[in-house]
């Protein structure tokens, strides 16, 4: 029962750290209005969440050893918690921008901690199950953001979206500070205070300084770069250019000095372990898939077929629901079947699902968008729990926290590279597409003529001097340029998501650094505790 109860505790921190992490997005137009921010200044409300929780993540291993597990966990959940209260009563975008960030900060410790604390409450011949619980509520989580975000903006404003924290963090925070324990007790031997804080002293390690800093500036700036750069034109934007300058030196200066550092702040050395390597790099893809598409197509729903954002969200519920049914399958299936098939299987199917999705286009209505979402959602199935077998099945005790960290992180760069690369060729494609189609509406060219013709003989009821036929001429015009850009929003997204099916099946290539029937067969996860 105390395992379930554990099991529990994590899912549910789990959910709160990612739900928040897109059910912002739709209440950003509230902000706005109510705060009077441009939208460059609310995308801070998102950018500096992001930003302050990709710093946290790699590292919250470390920081649960510096303090103990219990108490850095327990406390997090409380921080979360309250910084979220505060961004809903903010008065100001300066002070919203403020506790986001803490926010982020708090939140960056829950997803790690929480999937180490549901693998290590499974034996190891169960890994399986344990990476399905887990990858039940990354999958829901982006899912059930925009849709309970649009419902509580629309019905109790944008601040709700924060406030519905308080009641889920307090019950978590409850929840941890009775049951979990830090990293090496054990509940079967009445251990004394002073055993506890011995153990507590020997996880502790010194402060590796100037890892930490190369790993604020590193991740910190290279997260900004991705998260801004598309808005900000780029290398034309001077701040962009020295982000990006000082996320390449700081990166490399951080695997060079971690690597000769006897307590690295982050473990890099996990790297050598080819299973590890290939198993990240594996996350990384679905990272930019998974939010690739959440980006991208709400983005078309929207414009194209006038989708408010419940509807939007809406769109991918039975996809996350077939997948959290299938999870629990996959993983006991780890017993029997190489890992490997499952995820060449899923990476196979989900390119062919977003093949699919790619044909999109004004007349797909919302039953014919049905079946490739599905497929999409099962698919994700097939990934998310045989990598996350495979890679933490490699390590036990705090390694397995770390590798956990180091498993999101990448994950949530790899989204965050999806989105920047898609939203940067997606515009792109738009500009060149309507480039091409308004040099033909004139009247010399002659199926324009026509189009133009026939939309101004539908007006002629309405028209009833030549002033009024001039008048129609332009409107005929106005018209068939709306055309053409609808029509180049809907080749941009064509294309772009087409790219970005057959570029999935890159992600075969990691599948030779897997090891033959790795996964929850492979070494034990640890000693529960």
């Amino acid at each position: 029962m105390r395992s379930k109860l554990i099991v529990l505790t994590a899912v549910l921190a789990s959910l709160l750290e990612i739900i928040d992490t897109s059910i912002v997005n739709v209440a950003i137009p509230s902000m706005m209005g109510n705060l009077g921010a441009t939208l460059d200044e609310i995308s801070w409300v998102v950018t500096g969440y992001i930003i302050a929780n990709a710093i946290v993540l790699p590292i919250s291993s470390w920081l649960s050893k510096q303090f103990g597990r219990k108490l850095y966990y327990t406390s997090c959940i409380i921080l979360f918690t309250a910084a979220s209260v505060a961004c809903g009563l903010s008065s100001s975008l300066e002070m919203l921008v403020f506790f986001r960030i803490i926010q982020g900060l708090a939140g960056g410790a829950l997803l790690p901690t929480s999937q180490a604390l549901i693998f290590e409450s499974f034996p190891k011949e169960k890994a399986g199950l344990a990476s399905a619980i887990y990858g039940m509520s990354v999958m829901v989580g982006p899912t059930v953001g925009p849709v309970l975000g649009g419902f509580l903006t629309d019905h109790f404003g944008w601040r709700m979206i924060f406030n519905i924290n308080l009641p889920i963090g307090i019950i978590v925070a409850i929840l941890s500070f009775f049951l979990v324990e830090d990293v090496g007790f054990d509940p079967a031997i009445k251990q004394t205070k002073a055993e506890l804080k011995e153990i507590r002293k020997n996880q502790r390690t010194p402060i590796d300084v100037w890892g930490l800093v190369f790993l604020i500036t590193g991740i910190g700036c290279l997260q900004f770069v991705l998260e801004r750069g598309q808005a900000d034109e780029w290398f034309d934007s001077k701040l962009i250019l020295v982000c990006t300058i000082a996320a390449v030196v700081s990166i490399v200066g951080l695997i060079w000095w971690e690597l000769r550092n006897k307590h690295p702040i982050l473990e890099l050395r996990h790297f050598k372990n080819k299973t590890f390597t290939g198993g990240v790099l594996l996350m990384s893809g679905v990272g930019v898939v998974l939010y690739g598409l959440i980006f991208i197509i709400p983005v078309f729903v929207s414009t194209v077929q006038g989708l408010t954002a419940t509807q939007t969200g809406a769109l991918f519920i039975p996809g996350a629901l077939l997948a959290a049914m299938i999870m629990p399958v996959v993983g006991a299936s780890l017993r029997k079947i190489d890992a490997r098939f499952l995820i060449a299987a899923g990476i196979i199917i989900l390119s062919i699902a977003i093949y699919k999705i790619s044909f999109f286009d004004a007349y797909t209505s919302v039953d014919g968008m049905f079946m490739p979402l599905l497929i999409r959602g099962a698919a994700l199935a097939f990934l998310f729990v045989p990598i996350n077998t495979i890679v933490l099945s490699q390590f036990s005790g705090n390694e397995i926290g770390q590798a956990a960290g180091l498993l999101n992180l990448f994950r949530q760069l790899g989204g965050s590279v999806g989105i920047a690369l898609i939203s940067t060729f997606f515009q792109r494609y738009q500009v060149v597409s309507y480039s091409v189609m308004s040099s033909h509406i004139t009247a010399l060219d002659h199926q324009a003529w026509q189009i133009s013709h026939q939309l101004q003989m539908s007006m002629q009821g309405k028209i009833a001097d030549a002033v009024g036929m001039g008048s129609a001429a332009l409107d005929s015009i106005k018209i068939m340029t709306g055309m053409a850009q609808k029509q180049a929003f809907i080749l941009g997204y064509q294309k772009i998501v087409r790219i970005l099916a057959f570029g999935y099946l890159l992600s075969l290539l990691p599948l030779v650094l897997l090891k033959k029937k790795d996964g929850a067969s492979s070494k034990p996860i640890m000693d529960s505790h």
